[in-house]
């Protein structure tokens, strides 16, 4: 066999990719001095392209199928070689593999806040991430705006622009349309629908198509948040007397079954005396010259109703029960000031009689 024969076997006769990556965009076959052999068979697969670029000029593009590589099916190369050595001359050719799959699940977000005018709260500070899917939907113009001369161009070389491309896109979208934020939650597909139709122009240029793209969630600030939550709570508590007479059976109830002694119990007193104070607070001023009330209003008839004094504030009403536990506690000593209904004034809890019993079977607070 003659050197020449040997060196033709050698060409390589089929050119194919199998695509283990799974983020590659476009693979360059390699081959021995850029020769293929006349006649040599090109299998393009699902999802591929096969661009043949010859000295910088793209020639021709395959698609998906089995191809055998002649003068009769590269019309555009074969003018652009020639052919003057005959068909059974190798060609020189570059072949570059596109895989034009949809890419699913890309990541795009703000890395920066987004400040943005709302009615109600003023400027406030967004941020936002979403996902995308895009393809290759031109191999050739992708190819010579993106890929240029390299032999394997994958998807991370091109997502930080595409990702950038987006949220600049997205800021200006947000901006303009002048969405209040609390509707911003109501308005996620809106928003992405019109943000796919604004970048793919753009998106374009590159040979490449978004087909879909979705913004997942904008996030306040964490302050603004807190506000908001405050407000919500506000709005479900509706009367403040209610509630602040709720938040007292519920320390009381958290006091009584705490093990922690008179500490835990003073805390719980000192809620109830603070919530007291608050609501007081709210009250209209009396106006001058009128005496405030000085005895609580008379209760119903049933159940003994306690008022607790302190620092000048009044907490109750609390039975029997309630008074015992505190009692227990040490948060309620013989010199608190309480009050019943049927008294004339506020009188030191060592003269109730009814829990002599219970004083006598607790031990006095230890001194500071």
């Amino acid at each position: 066999m003659s050197l020449w024969d040997q060196a033709k076997a050698e060409l390589i006769d089929i050119i194919e990719w199998s695509d283990a990556a799974s983020d590659t965009l476009v693979w360059r076959f390699p081959r021995l001095v850029n020769e293929i052999k006349n006649g040599a068979q090109l299998i393009v697969r699902q999802a591929q392209a096969a661009v043949f670029v010859n000295q910088g000029t793209v020639a021709d593009l395959f698609t998906p199928g089995a191809h055998t590589l002649t003068t009769r099916n590269l019309p555009v190369l074969s003018t652009l070689l020639g052919w003057k050595y005959g068909f059974e001359s190798p060609f020189k050719s570059e072949v570059y593999f596109a895989n034009t799959r949809n890419f699913t699940n890309l990541k795009w977000g703000t890395r920066n806040p987004i400040i943005v005018s709302d009615p109600e709260f003023g400027p406030v500070r967004l941020r936002s991430y979403g996902t995308y899917v895009m393809r290759v939907s031109d191999p050739v113009r992708f190819i010579k705006e993106i890929v240029g001369t390299s032999g394997q161009f994958t998807l991370n070389e091109v997502s930080d622009q595409l990702r950038n491309l987006i949220v600049t896109r997205f800021s200006d979208l947000l901006g303009e349309s002048k969405i209040p934020v609390l509707a911003l939650a109501g308005n996620y597909n809106e928003l992405s629908r019109y943000l796919t139709e604004k970048i793919a122009p753009e998106f374009q240029e590159y040979g490449l198509e978004v087909t879909k793209l979705l913004v997942e969630n904008i996030s306040l600030p964490l302050e603004v948040e807190q506000a908001l939550d405050k407000k919500s709570s506000m709005g479900i508590i509706g009367n403040l007397d209610n509630f602040l007479k709720f938040q007292s059976a519920n320390a009381l109830e958290s006091a009584a079954s705490n093990p922690g002694g008179s500490a835990a119990a003073g805390i719980g007193m000192g809620m109830g005396f603070a919530m007291a104070q608050q609501l007081g607070s709210l009250a209209p001023e009396k106006p001058q010259g009128q005496q405030a009330e000085q005895h609580p209003p008379p209760l119903p008839e049933g159940e003994t109703q306690y008022f607790v004094g302190k620092n000048g504030k009044k907490a109750g009403p609390f039975n029997q029960q309630v008074i015992f536990d505190y009692i227990k506690k040490g948060a309620i000593t013989r010199e608190t000031l309480m009050w019943k209904a049927g008294m004339t004034g506020w009188e030191a809890m060592g003269s109730f009689s009814e829990f002599e019993t219970v004083l006598r079977a607790t031990p006095p607070p230890l001194p500071e």
